[in-house]
């Protein structure tokens, strides 16, 4: 299999410009502490990091296990092509949530606690646990890639035996962490503004994981087959499409009852920037995708599976963001805006990601091509060349 080469050198070098400058922010902050890069507080201390970097980054890399579920544990192989990148892309997605954790905790080098200092009754114990054995899942299924890679077959063969249990244990703790992360904020009814807040929250942020799961398998995989010239299958982001408006509506549909169980429809309209960003969330990240999932035309069509998935990724993101900041800041009674070196430092983790995606892509067996198409169909679209 050829390893394509990606041509954006402008573009990685502006990545390894935020690395650097990132980690020159990181080292301050080990140096002087928090304060002293961050606008966090004790009335106020998570911010940006937990609430993009580590919420937002976790349900961002919820492909892995829902591609990995689909042909491994439902048999639904036709789906292969699109597993490497998924776990690829849910692998480096926990690394860099553990990344943002070692800048985010006031004491990086206790992050090891969890292993030996058991409190089962603790959710944030759940999560710790859940999020290290599901990396330990991710790093054996991408072991696959370089045992390939490096042609042991031997060994290829007999870890391919050990995968479905593999899948099936990552399918598990994706489930309870995915969950548990909403359940962290079952403790603030008093705190969260009562747009987000529900005893629903974990089942929330389940659905949503999975939905937004979905939706970046096809934005990378588009970004991918631009930035690599790789020939992709439209038929399989139809599929996608389609899986993601079910998952949607079902999202929807609890959030819709369960605002109205609460008698908390008439918040939705009560103005403030509560209000403001809960309509932003749900209008722009859940109900306008699902208007576009719709559109045979656009639900047929690369570009349009991709607009509609940036959406559906774009409100994810700011659910988290509303859950960890804008529903927390007025019971909290704090005033918080991320500082520029909060923002830096994110940017510098994402830019990493990403340099180690193109790295790992351009060396390693994870895009397989579609076949040619014949000239008279439409089932694949040859993606045009980025501009160099």
């Amino acid at each position: 299999m050829s390893t394509p080469r990606i041509r954006f050198r402008p573009f990685r070098l502006a990545l390894w410009v935020l690395v650097l400058a990132g980690g020159g922010a990181a080292i301050v902050r080990y140096l002087y502490g928090l304060g002293a890069v961050s606008n966090l507080s004790d009335r106020f201390p998570w911010g940006l990091w937990i609430g993009f970097d580590v919420m937002s980054g976790v349900a961002l890399a919820a492909g892995g296990f829902t591609i990995a579920a689909a042909v491994h544990v439902f048999k639904l192989h036709r789906y292969h092509a699109l597993l490497r990148p998924a776990v690829l892309t849910g692998f480096l997605g926990y690394l860099l949530v553990i990344a943002a954790l070692l800048v985010d905790l006031g004491r990086p080098w206790n992050i090891w606690h969890p292993v030996v200092m058991w409190n089962p009754h603790s959710v944030m114990f759940e999560v710790a646990w859940c999020v290290m054995l599901y990396t330990l899942v991710l790093a054996l299924e991408f072991g696959q890639v370089i045992l390939q890679r490096f042609r042991l077959w031997t060994f290829l063969r007999v870890t391919q035996l050990a995968l479905p249990p593999l899948v099936i244990a990552g399918v598990l703790l994706s489930t309870l962490h995915q969950s548990s992360l909403g359940s962290l904020f079952l403790i603030v009814p008093e705190k969260l503004h009562p747009l987000w807040y529900t005893s629903l929250l974990p089942i929330l942020f389940f659905i949503s994981a999975v939905a937004v799961g979905l939706a970046m398998v096809t934005v990378e995989a588009t970004l991918a087959a631009r930035a690599f010239r790789h020939r992709v299958d439209i038929s399989l982001f139809t599929d996608l499409g389609r899986a993601s408006a079910v998952v949607l509506s079902l999202y929807l549909g609890v959030k819709v009852v369960d605002l109205v169980t609460r008698q908390a429809v008439g918040l939705v309209f009560a103005g403030g920037i509560e209000s403001v960003m809960f309509l932003v969330e749900v209008v722009g990240g859940v109900v306008l995708p699902l208007v576009l999932l719709a559109i045979p035309g656009v639900a047929r069509s690369l570009g349009g599976l991709a607009a509609a998935s940036w959406l559906v990724v774009g409100g994810v993101v700011l659910n988290r963001l509303n859950v960890a900041i804008t529903g927390m800041l007025a019971g909290s009674g704090a005033h918080y805006v991320p500082a520029w070196t909060e923002v830096l430092i994110t940017a510098a983790i994402v830019s990493g990601g990403i340099l180690a995606y193109i790295y790992i892509v351009e060396r390693l067996p994870i895009l397989e091509h579609a076949e040619e198409p014949a000239p008279t169909s439409t089932a694949a679209l040859h993606m045009p060349e980025a501009a160099p």
